[in-house]
């Protein structure tokens, strides 16, 4: 069955950090670009960060978590990570992560971008509050 399963949500405070989990069953995220959402009640939903397919992995991050956050991800483990630090009570939100689709450059190297999310994960909660 393929499916994405996110992991690591909780409550922090601010200022604090966590480690979300995007573990990959059925797919090898060798060949998947996945991205980083995320939601809150009565607002449209925000894409938070991106990792490309390739072992170096382009990635790309919402203005609003440059510099706090980052993805990595891990082939062997088939999982992709976002790492939160400096969080800050606007960070509360349910994250999900999905597949993504890639655009090549004039270089010739893929880069991730927010379309064609195909496959989802069931959603985390982050809540940063003291």
């Amino acid at each position: 069955q393929v499916q994405l399963v996110e992991s690591g949500g909780g409550l922090v405070q601010p200022g604090g950090s966590l480690r979300l989990s995007c573990k990959a069953y059925g797919l090898s995220l060798e060949y998947y670009a996945i991205a980083w959402f995320r939601q809150t009640a009565g607002k449209e939903r925000e894409g938070v960060s991106c990792i490309s397919s390739s072992s170096d992995g382009p990635t790309n991050y919402a203005d609003s978590v440059k510099g706090r956050f980052t993805v990595s991800k891990d082939n062997a483990k088939n999982t992709v990570y976002l790492q939160m630090n400096s969080l800050k009570p606007e960070d509360t939100a349910t994250y999900y992560c999905a597949t993504t689709g890639e655009r090549l450059d004039a270089s010739g190297t893929y880069y991730c971008d927010y379309f064609e999310m195909d496959i989802w994960g069931q959603g985390t909660q982050v809540t940063v509050s003291s």
